[in-house]
């Protein structure tokens, strides 16, 4: 049975590593604040489906996020998914104190998400395939704790799981919570596991990282087939939020970019 979410059906947003050579560390060099996106979404690229990464929002203190949320209510944008992009935590680690370190910021990041009113979160994978014991426990705890707060937990097709068509699905299975999938369409190793993959994890999939590399003048693609990748969610039942993942270092070029990408998903929609 489909999982799409029904109220976000056919919505386009943006993956907010989008914005990673416009949105930096030191506002000397940044095109625009994380402050700025959520005006910036609704003005200037016409969508309000927000899917962020702790990266962006770039602070968990309180003050912080309280202001990024009240940007998101005044622009009239949804914040959907938090990746939780700590990339030097480990929540399957052979070490009980490193575990337990990860499980604390993941949980912080938890209750931070619940403030801006997302309803996912989503742990970075890891690059090599960790003890399947420790990682599948490691995802209960964080589900358990999700759940209680009215969020759910994600898994996103990188890192080891990115040669495997298997490892998604598996991995949800063998956690067996309220654990879904939400598809990197970018993410796999080569297209020889790119669309087997992506026919084996929409069918558990409750949002979608649309992912393109290098556009060329004419939109085209060259490293892999974009509409084939919509047209597999789609076969799957999934509807939406689809999640645009694209970068240019050249903020006009990447605006323009993020549109044509947002109307050719809005295009392949209607068919449906």
């Amino acid at each position: 049975m489909p999982l799409e979410t029904d109220d976000w059906a056919h919505e386009v947003g943006v993956t907010t590593s989008s914005f990673m050579n416009q949105i930096t560390a030191d506002p000397a060099t940044s095109e625009f604040s994380v402050f700025d996106l959520p005006r910036i979404m609704r003005d200037e690229l016409g969508m309000r489906i927000i899917d962020l990464n702790t990266n962006t929002l770039g602070s968990l203190e309180m003050a912080h996020v309280d202001h990024f949320r009240n940007e998101v209510e005044k622009a009239g944008c949804i914040v959907t998914n938090l990746k939780l992009n700590q990339f030097d935590v480990d929540m399957s680690s052979p070490d009980a104190e490193t575990r337990s370190h990860a499980l604390d910021v993941y949980r912080k990041s938890v209750d931070v998400a619940a403030i801006l009113g997302a309803r996912w979160v989503r742990p970075h994978p890891r690059q090599n395939r960790p003890d399947m014991d420790l990682h599948i426990a490691g995802y209960r705890a964080l589900v358990e704790y999700a759940s209680v707060r009215g969020l759910q937990v994600i898994v996103e097709n990188y890192g080891w799981m990115s040669t495997d068509v298997d490892g998604t699905p598996e991995l949800i299975a063998a956690v067996d919570r309220d654990l879904r999938t939400g598809p990197d369409t970018g993410s796999w190793a080569s297209n020889d596991v790119r669309y087997p993959g992506l026919e084996r994890i929409f069918p558990l999939a409750v949002t979608c990282d649309y992912k393109a590399f290098v556009l060329g003048a004419d939109g085209e693609h060259e490293d892999y087939d974009l509409h084939r990748c919509f047209a597999i969610g789609r076969d799957a039942g999934f509807r939406g939020p689809w999640c645009i993942e694209h970068w240019n270092s050249d903020w006009p070029a990447l605006r323009r970019e993020l549109k044509f990408l947002r109307d050719r998903i809005g295009e392949w929609s209607q068919a449906d």
